[in-house]
């Protein structure tokens, strides 16, 4: 029987570290390191394993993600049956969720990662390296998007954020839950993502600037009034509660979202940005009278990496706001 062929690419991450000459952890090991380490990953598929980068998360950016993307995209034309991402749980989610907007493919894409080094007591990286090719090579994973795998746990891309720096169940999903979990080396799916109308979102040329600004209790407001006067073509507001600012921002919010997109979210993490409820100055119903596009079910990372997209691909005000409309 044929083995379905996977491509495996290692960015860096707590995955691929190990001790050095200096203080703590540092990327050392490739993809190739981290197949062979996995006992039983080969007769699961057939892998070609190959490092691109080895960064820590934090190091990489939306550039590295779309040249990933197109790595992946060009895979598939060349006949593999899914893709692994091997990257740090710093910026998995962004990554995730990038990939999830880049590659449109019913084949599977799965991103990992570990929350404990290679070498450490307990190193969890190769039980989801042998997950995520569980989950990849599994007929039901198709059509379900970019996916992330860690801890046995299956998560949607949309929906998926790290929770906590150091437990190995680092990664929920509030508003969805998991749609699954690995056991037995098989894949259960108990819920599967419905597919989203969305444009394709495949930027050729340079990507924008875009800031992202979190609101608390007395913010004054200059970090915001600033965001245009330093060049960034589009701001995302992680607003309190169910999409708020102080009152006395609102004419300076309003007036920025005249001259750039500015997308609303929530610092809470969980829940959807409100559109109706709230009246007062500062609210929902008011900041969105004043241009302000809210971002959904999207956190503010999120939000934002699909705020650059969609400006690197030229859609305009409606399309934007559309593209935002069909993650609420």
């Amino acid at each position: 029987m044929t083995r379905p062929r996977l491509l495996v690419l290692s960015l860096g991450g707590t995955i691929t570290m190990t001790a050095g000459t200096g203080a703590g952890i540092a990327p050392t090991l490739g993809a190739a390191d981290l197949v062979a380490a996995v006992p039983g990953l080969g007769a699961l598929a057939e892998i070609e394993a190959r490092s691109p980068l080895r960064l820590p998360s934090p190091s990489l950016t939306l550039e590295n993600v779309c040249a990933v993307a197109g790595e992946i995209r060009s895979g598939f034309d060349g006949g593999f049956d899914g893709a692994i991402v091997i990257q740090g749980t710093d910026t998995l989610e962004e990554t995730a969720f990038a990939l999830d907007l880049l590659i449109r493919d019913e084949r599977p894409v799965v991103v990992i990662g570990a929350m404990r080094g290679a070498q450490a007591a307990g190193a969890d990286g190769p039980a989801n390296l042998l997950a995520a090719a569980v989950v990849a090579t599994s007929p039901a994973a198709r059509g379900l998007g970019t996916l992330v795998v860690l801890n046995d746990s299956i998560h949607a891309a949309r929906f998926v954020r790290k929770a906590h720096t150091a437990l190995t169940s680092a990664f929920v999903s509030e508003n969805g839950g998991p749609l699954g979990l690995v056991a037995e080396a098989r894949a259960h799916l108990f819920s599967r993502v419905v597919q989203l109308d969305l444009p394709a979102l495949a930027p050729a040329g340079a990507l924008p600037p875009i800031a992202l600004v979190k609101m608390a209790m007395g913010d004054d407001g200059r970090l915001v009034r600033a965001v245009p006067g330093l060049g960034y073509a589009g701001l995302v507001i992680e607003a309190m509660g169910a999409g708020h600012v102080p009152g006395d921002l609102a004419e300076s919010v309003g007036a920025i979202a005249a001259s750039i997109p500015v997308v609303l979210a929530s610092r809470t993490l969980a829940g959807p940005v409100f559109e109706r409820t709230y009246g007062y100055p500062g609210s929902e119903i008011d900041l969105v009278a004043r241009g302000l596009i809210p971002s959904g079910l999207l956190t503010g990372p999120k939000a934002r990496i699909l705020l650059t997209l969609g400006l690197a691909c030229g859609l305009d005000g409606p399309a934007i706001r559309a593209a935002f409309s069909a993650f609420g």
